[in-house]
């Protein structure tokens, strides 16, 4: 097999790509996946791992329905991962609280719950005694408390390690330190162009994150591209002893989660500042205020690590997930603060989108 003439090429090796070029693969195709670092190296490294629609979705947004197909798919996402690759994955259903400090804001918290079960996403309220049997160790008087118990955690580096063995066992050839310069769309193919080869296949996918929109695309009757651009995040994390924090634990954009082994992501930040990887102390020490106001035990410890992250961001309503035209390039980008929960769905759209495309050709 040629490797510089695959059936697909994915530009782009988070979660999001390397998901649909282990999908592309399954499913017969020969596919090549490329990365201008190493794979799983930006955000899906630095995501914290909540799968969590609960602490995102207020209304019907245009992803809501993907969101929720992408929640049911994870079991069966996670165990095939796992089948194939022999890799662990750090994945719990532990269920997630989120708490008002005032009757103001509990009145927006529940409102917020009534919206959201209306749409298919389930919570209940809790009294102080439920809200201690779930967290013994919360100390904080609050006005009130939703429970959501389908909120899930999993770890984005376990799943980014298990992704990377089910490729290379599916047969995905993986180009790291590959930086896309140029995509080039012609009738039957896109060229996709680093400074020192350029790759052809009949379809390929623009998986690339905040990185998407800057490689020069061309090709006749290509649409506009929604822009893309980074939304700078920091996340730092406490050693405790495993266990202590069950749930996922939040206070509007401040939220705290525990990983099996012990290890505690608190965060975070927000911020459109383009690719600066600095870490803020002044940041730190914000995040770490606000947690520490909403779980006060923890002010007996302190966080031993702190990273940046670039959400993927575009200019649209949503996740930018289709066929540019109709081209044989594929676009999927701007997941911003959700690609870990929608890698599933995402890779299944893709598939299907791609198979179909070219299935007129393969019976000609």
């Amino acid at each position: 097999m040629s490797s510089s003439f695959p059936d697909t090429i994915v530009i782009g090796g988070g979660i999001v790509g390397a998901s649909a070029a282990w999908k592309l693969a399954r499913a017969g195709l020969r596919v090549t996946l490329v990365d201008a670092g190493s794979v799983g190296g930006e955000a899906s490294w630095a995501g914290a791992g909540m799968l969590a629609p609960g602490g995102e979705i207020v209304s019907r947004e245009p992803w809501l329905d993907l969101a929720l197909e992408s929640m049911r798919a994870y079991p069966d996402f996670v165990a095939q991962l796992q089948a194939e690759s022999g890799a662990a994955i750090d994945y719990r259903v532990t269920g997630g609280v989120d708490v008002a400090y005032d009757d103001a804001e509990w009145h927006a918290l529940a409102s917020r719950g009534e919206q959201q079960r209306a749409l298919g996403i389930h919570s209940t309220v809790l009294d102080r005694q439920g809200l201690h049997r779930l967290i013994p160790l919360f100390d904080r008087e609050v006005a009130g408390a939703l429970f959501y118990p389908d909120d899930t955690l999993v770890d984005p580096r376990d799943v980014m390690r298990a992704l990377t063995i089910a490729c290379r066992s599916a047969g995905v050839e993986i180009r790291e330190a590959w930086r896309a310069t140029s995509i080039h769309v012609t009738q039957h193919s896109v060229m996709v162009a680093s400074q020192a080869e350029r790759l052809y296949a009949p379809s390929a996918v623009l998986a690339a994150g905040a990185w998407s929109t800057g490689i020069a695309i061309s090709g006749a009757g290509l649409p506009p591209l929604p822009p893309a651009f980074p939304v700078k995040g920091m996340l730092t994390n406490y050693s405790l002893d495993p266990g202590v924090l069950n749930p996922i634990l939040r206070h509007g954009h401040t939220y705290l989660l525990q990983r099996s082994t012990g290890s505690t992501i608190a965060g975070t930040t927000s911020e459109q500042v383009g690719f600066d990887r600095s870490v803020d102390a002044r940041a730190v020490d914000g995040i770490t205020s606000r947690v520490s106001d909403l779980w006060p035990w923890l002010r007996q410890h302190k966080p031993d690590a702190a990273w940046v992250g670039f959400r993927p961001g575009a200019e649209s309503p949503g996740p930018v997930i289709h066929r540019a035209g109709d081209s044989g390039l594929w676009l999927s980008y701007g997941h911003y603060r959700n690609g870990i929960l929608l890698a599933p769905v995402t890779a299944r759209l893709l598939t299907e989108g791609i198979l179909a495309s070219a299935a007129p050709a393969q019976n000609a």
